[in-house]
């Protein structure tokens, strides 16, 4: 069989694969595999460097499906070019528990990089990884040894280029020069309402030159010889990230070719079989002839010999440049020499916002841990996010710390989950709180893929002050706290500061640190308690209440626990920082700290009251804010609201009277 025809039966394997899986699932979406198959053939067969027997090896080339419910056509990809993806798994796709999951799922799916599906999140995930390669390169790279020299690809669509992240993103990679990215753009004119030109018509390669890219065409997206030839030229291109349009047809081959009813359900059992008699493939259904296997395998071969020779590489390189090869492995496996314990020691008097002890700490961990990099939406100074002497990373200085993502809260998030997903880097990114909802769906999407990204985000509460209801959160915290797999972190002191970050290095989950605008007073009994994400910080014997609280309010829990004590009233103190944390300690730990006896409990917070309805029940009260806030001084606000000790003590006096 010639050249040709092997390529193009292996085109036909991977779009019949996809409708087969699509109809045997009856769910899924076909027309985007259909529509893109030679596009993902020519990218795997011919230029992705990766292997398939060591799918996790640092330097591969990274591949981001960023219109994620094509995800069919990456499973039909990975199975044939020699991932751990069996054809069972296909005819499995969408089932529960399968490893072929409804989107692609980091650490389910071998050969995944990314978790996407989130329209247009991908696009900023691949600019991360792209950002990390250069990082990494100029750190370890040395003469005759590219430790870090891979590309990352990803995969788009009309809806991932309508996305304002995605503008955001392509607009932070065009700045920064990234010239080992490219995006694939499937270009098919196709959303799921329909043409896509009702809506969107814009000229997209104007718009991508416009912000600093390289940008091809393709007019024949079955043609895998044009595609190789962009993609050539889109990596011979080192000072732009490259996007090629590629022009495609919807639901190639099927009766609902070029139609949108291609774009998100099962052909059907009868157009399916019209498919395959369309495309020549005489074959039962799932079966992939020996002669497509074999020139795949052969094809593979490319990237295993690739990662042979990286490997051979980096055998000298541990010869050559011991001490670097060590700082390599620590990075590359995520091991991080960090002193907390000096840190606790820091903060032992006086008074200081927990957004100035952050950036204490922030600045302590850059110097003791060179994979830490970070930085805020414009909003450095204002965050204290700044590291000091850390150089600013940017299109002429790769060896900076310091990231400068501009006003792009959204694509800022997603880009440190590519950032965290890449590997040995450790990355932070930080806004004022009442902006996390610009990066919501980019911190859930840390959250799924449990991804240790730190998330900084300042001015806490209505102690914003004059800049008014718009900049001061209320229900920030509860739609956090409710996020599985996301520890929020709202520390009292600058000790609890400390913990919240020492969780951080000790886990693998993301973490949102809250922080206070205004100065707090270093509390007596605060520290690595806090690591137990609730604990007791003041107590008194035969105690008749409880008062729980979080961040600037157990300062002032405190104070009215005093005063009620001087009236003969006996009342613990529980700082609550992470309330995930605390969940996670044993029955007995949470009786020791909230026994169950003691029903008269009192909740304190500058935020809503809903997430301590569990901890307060049905018995308790609560010195909250279920209300937006108003310009005026801090100290004004919250005497308006009741957030003071008075307050406090009236509330606990109800509890027990």
């Amino acid at each position: 069989m010639g050249t040709t025809e092997i390529k193009q039966k292996t085109i036909t394997a991977i779009r019949v694969t996809a409708a087969e899986a699509v109809e045997r699932a009856k769910s899924g979406h076909p027309g985007l595999p259909l529509g893109a198959a030679a596009i993902g053939y020519e990218l795997y067969a011919n230029h992705l460097n990766a292997d398939p027997r060591d799918p996790a090896y640092i330097n591969r080339d990274r591949f981001v499906l960023s219109a994620g419910h094509g995800t069919m056509l990456m499973y039909g990809l990975l199975h044939l070019f020699g991932y751990d993806v069996s054809m069972e798994d296909i005819k499995n796709f969408r089932q529960l528990g399968s490893k072929t999951p409804g989107h692609p799922e980091l650490g389910v799916t071998p050969g995944v990089d990314i978790s996407t599906g989130p329209l247009g999140q991908g696009i900023a995930n691949a600019v991360g990884f792209a950002m990390a390669e250069t990082m990494l390169a100029n750190r370890f790279n040395r003469e005759n040894f590219k430790v870090f020299d891979n590309y990352t690809y990803a995969f788009c669509g009309e809806g991932c280029l309508m996305e304002g992240i995605q503008y955001e993103a392509a607009s932070l990679a065009g700045t920064l020069k990234l010239g080992k990215l490219i995006v694939l753009y499937d270009c098919n004119k196709i959303t799921i309402e329909g043409d896509s030109d009702v809506a969107f018509d814009e000229d997209v390669a104007a718009r991508h030159r416009a912000q600093g890219w390289q940008t091809l065409y393709v007019e024949d997206g079955n043609d895998p010889l044009a595609i190789g030839r962009a993609i050539k030229k889109a990596k011979a291109e080192k000072n732009k990230p490259s996007f090629i349009a590629i022009r495609t047809r919807i639901g190639f081959g099927s009766a609902k070719e070029g139609l949108a009813a291609s774009h998100g359900a099962p052909l059907g059992e009868a157009n399916v079989k019209l498919l395959k008699e369309k495309l020549g493939w005489d074959y039962p259904d799932f079966t992939v002839p020996d002669e497509v296997y074999a020139h795949c395998r052969e094809k593979f071969e490319r990237g295993v010999k690739a990662r042979k020779k990286w490997d051979k590489m980096m055998r000298e390189y541990a010869v050559a440049h011991p001490e670097l090869y060590k700082e390599f492995k620590a990075a590359a496996e995520g091991r991080h020499n960090v002193d907390f314990d000096a840190m606790y020691a820091l903060f032992d008097s006086g008074a200081v916002a927990t957004r100035k002890a952050s950036h204490i700490i922030l600045n302590r961990i850059a110097k003791e841990c060179p994979e830490f990099v970070g930085g805020s939406a414009d909003l450095g100074p204002s965050n204290l996010t700044v590291m000091d002497g850390a150089g600013d990373y940017s299109k002429d200085d790769r060896a900076g710390h310091n990231l400068h993502f501009g006003i792009r809260e959204h694509a800022m998030a997603a880009i440190c989950n590519g950032l965290a997903a890449y590997g040995g880097v450790k990355p932070f990114c930080a806004t004022f709180f009442s902006f996390s909802d610009y990066m919501k769906n980019a911190i859930r999407m840390s959250a799924i893929m449990e991804l240790p990204v730190i998330y900084v985000l300042t001015h806490d509460s209505i102690g914003v002050g004059e800049d008014g209801p718009t900049h001061q959160p209320i229900e920030h915290l509860a739609g956090l706290r409710a996020m599985p797999h996301l520890r929020v972190f709202r520390p009292a002191d600058g000790k609890e500061t400390v913990a919240a970050y020492e969780a951080v290095f000790s886990s693998r989950y993301p973490t949102a640190i809250v922080a206070s605008r205004q100065d707090l007073p270093l509390l007596k009994n605060t520290g690595r308690g806090a690591l137990k994400g609730g604990y007791v910080v003041y107590d008194v014997p035969n105690f008749k209440a409880i008062i729980l609280a979080a961040g600037s309010e157990v300062s002032i829990s405190v104070a009215a626990a005093e005063a009620l004590g001087h009236e003969g009233v006996a009342v613990r103190v529980v700082s609550m920082p992470c309330f995930s944390l605390f969940e996670q300690q044993s029955a007995e730990y949470k009786e020791s700290v909230l026994p169950c006896k003691v029903r008269a409990r009192v909740a304190v917070e500058a935020g809503a009251s809903q997430p301590w309805g569990r901890y307060v029940g049905l018995d308790g009260e609560y010195v909250c804010i279920d209300r937006f806030g108003e310009s005026s001084k801090p100290e004004m606000l919250f005497e308006k609201y009741g957030i003071t000790a008075g307050n406090v003590i009236e509330k606990v006096k109800k509890v027990l009277y």
